[in-house]
């Protein structure tokens, strides 16, 4: 088959389907991960997607430290300046992600040996980034996985040399450099009891304190046939109650089982278990319509399959399938039942 027939036929399935984002305007936002090559608009079809299906768009990697602040005094916006043109081009809001993450550093900050040293990194870069997409996106992601999983916080040069108070300074210093920015705290696994209790924990000793903090993301990365249903409900009603907006931020299903040494669909997936996960993302989907009137957005980790993370998750050349979209841009049956719950 030529490239030209293949992405003809691609365009053909994709022009028959109904719009996700369109199907859910009434509930919430449907987000999206997006590489720099993909604001590139190489690849006509990947663009198509995005455009038809999605109305807001999170930054896989271009607006992390590494990539944004690379050395002491230089800052390189071309990449995050990239992405905000295209999210203009096509009408969608962004989330920044991540002011204050403990990996991911650039070299120089992962070096830093003093308390002032590290207090000028981490004033400095919120307040450049910050002020400088001020206006420009919808949200910022501030603080980024903060917790271990037993609910305490995680160790990392800002927690070892700023203290505990880090975390409220974050949010603070981006109220005051984009105060129009929707503020969030993001992690994976706090809907786990142990987790949720440090993440609760933490939103209220920023609240205690006067500052704003508006949202909670769950991240969303679940396996097939575990993920906690219950505890996703439970946490949804618990940040709630703390007058917080609930964000499922990178959402995938990882259908690979749990032996991080198995690579079981190389050579492609069973229907069966595509057939599983579209019911799983179904129960999802019931679950987050049920609450729409407190979950603001739901983003998936990826545009589709060949570009997920998890490929490469614990090493390279694994084969997943997480996403809506499958290889060659087709819709799977996931993306089938969650259109059909619309159709209701």
């Amino acid at each position: 088959m030529t490239a030209s027939l293949s992405l003809f036929i691609v365009g053909c399935n994709e022009s028959n389907t109904d719009s996700l984002k369109d199907a859910y305007a009434h509930d919430f936002l449907i987000g999206t991960a997006i590489n720099y090559q993909q604001t590139l608009e190489n690849s006509p079809g990947e663009t198509r997607l995005f455009h038809t299906h999605f109305n807001a768009l999170t930054p896989e990697n271009c607006m992390k430290t590494e990539v944004l602040h690379p050395a002491w005094n230089t800052f390189d916006f071309s990449q995050a300046d990239q992405l905000v043109s295209f999210a203009q081009k096509h009408d969608m809001v962004i989330n920044g992600h991540t002011l204050i993450w403990h990996s991911q550093l650039p070299r120089f900050a992962q070096q830093l040996q003093s308390a002032d040293s590290v207090r000028q990194f981490f004033e400095s870069h919120i307040q450049t980034v910050a002020s400088r997409y001020a206006g420009k996106l919808q949200s910022w992601d501030v603080v980024n996985e903060a917790l271990e999983e037993d609910g305490s916080l995680r160790s990392s040069i800002f927690l070892d040399h700023l203290g505990a108070g880090y975390i409220a300074e974050a949010f603070q210093l981006t109220s005051r450099a984009a105060p129009d920015a929707e503020l969030y705290y993001n992690d994976y696994n706090i809907e786990m009891p142990a987790k949720r209790a440090g993440c609760i924990a933490l939103v209220k000793d920023i609240q205690s304190k006067g500052i704003r903090i508006d949202g909670v993301g769950i991240q969303g990365h679940w396996r097939l046939g575990q993920i906690p249903f219950r505890e996703i409900e439970e946490s949804i009603l618990a940040f709630d109650s703390l007058g917080l907006k609930v964000m499922i931020t990178e959402l995938d299903i990882d259908v690979l089982p749990p032996d991080s040494s198995a690579n079981p669909y190389a050579a492609g997936i069973p229907d069966s278990v595509l057939h599983q996960q579209a019911a799983e993302y179904e129960q999802l989907f019931r679950l987050f319509l049920r609450h729409r009137d407190k979950i603001s957005r739901v983003s998936f980790w990826g545009l589709q399959d060949a570009k997920s993370w998890l490929n490469h998750f614990p090493f390279r050349g694994r084969t997943n399938y997480p996403l809506l979209f499958d290889r060659q841009l087709r819709p799977k049956p996931a993306f089938d039942r969650i259109m059909e719950l619309k159709r209701e």
